[in-house]
């Protein structure tokens, strides 16, 4: 069979979504095997024909299951932390839902807030809309343990439909810890490096910024950050670190917490 721009073209058309810009370098071998394919299959019948064509042109360079190198460490870390503390009642506000919150649900029941709806039910999971920036409707003294994932870092920046503040991060986390019991658990992380904001996506917060802020009202029992992929469980925060924030420009930064 003979491959021509139409035939491309008709793919791209197809499935926009599913081509990288490494097409046309990776184009030759997709061809070659479609060809080769084509002739073990023969001309006669077949269980499952081809009926359409939707190239993955880069799976084969990766590694066997690709990780986020924020996400998929952060969810897993704090899930396991979760676990071994065994809560009575364990609330999370807004942290990835088809991680963290997926990972917590299959072993116990867990509630989450946040800002925007959702339609779809989950077992394990309960739901309830709430802006964590309105002092007005937050719950005092309402759970054990509680955790934010990176979360906070949105607040007041309109992302997500919430009202723009620049406080908004101060607003949510002082919300957070009205919600949570005298010795209750606060998973929280954010992402870390030289201070900033990146409108409209998140606020990159120094670790010296953070020690102060969480210090007020919890003790913490232990950090963590993520850095390019790599997992720094347990970490002894030094004056070098904190002042360096780790030499992140953008990490991840996991405090376990426990309030005062």
């Amino acid at each position: 069979m003979k491959f021509g721009f139409k035939f491309f073209d008709m793919i791209l058309v197809r499935h926009p979504y599913t081509l990288s810009i490494k097409f046309h370098r990776n184009e030759k071998w997709f061809k070659d095997d479609y060809a080769e394919f084509k002739k073990l299959l023969g001309n006669g019948a077949s269980e499952f024909p081809i009926k359409d064509n939707n190239p993955c042109l880069d799976d084969k360079y990766d590694y066997a299951g690709t990780l986020d190198g924020h996400y998929f460490y952060q969810d897993l870390y704090v899930a396991q932390l979760i676990y071994k503390n065994n809560p009575l009642k364990h609330v999370d506000v807004g942290s990835r839902v088809d991680g963290f919150v997926a990972h917590v649900a299959s072993f116990r029941e867990i509630e989450l807030l946040d800002i925007r709806g959702m339609e779809t039910p989950i077992q394990n999971v309960s739901f309830r809309q709430l802006d964590l920036m309105d002092d007005e409707n937050i719950p005092e003294n309402y759970c054990d343990s509680i955790s934010s994932l990176h979360a906070i870092e949105h607040f007041g920046l309109g992302r997500y439909g919430d009202t723009l503040d620049p406080d908004g991060h101060k607003k949510g986390f002082r919300n957070i810890t009205k919600m949570l019991k005298a010795g209750g658990w606060f998973y929280f992380s954010v992402p870390f490096g030289p201070q900033r904001i990146e409108f409209n996506a998140h606020r990159v917060f120094s670790l010296s910024y953070l020690i102060d802020m969480v210090s007020v009202d919890y003790e913490i029992v232990s950090f963590s950050y993520i850095d390019q992929g790599v997992l720094h469980p347990d970490v002894t925060l030094t004056g070098d670190k904190i002042k360096e924030s780790c030499g992140c420009k953008f990490g991840c930064a996991i405090f376990e917490l426990k309030k005062k």
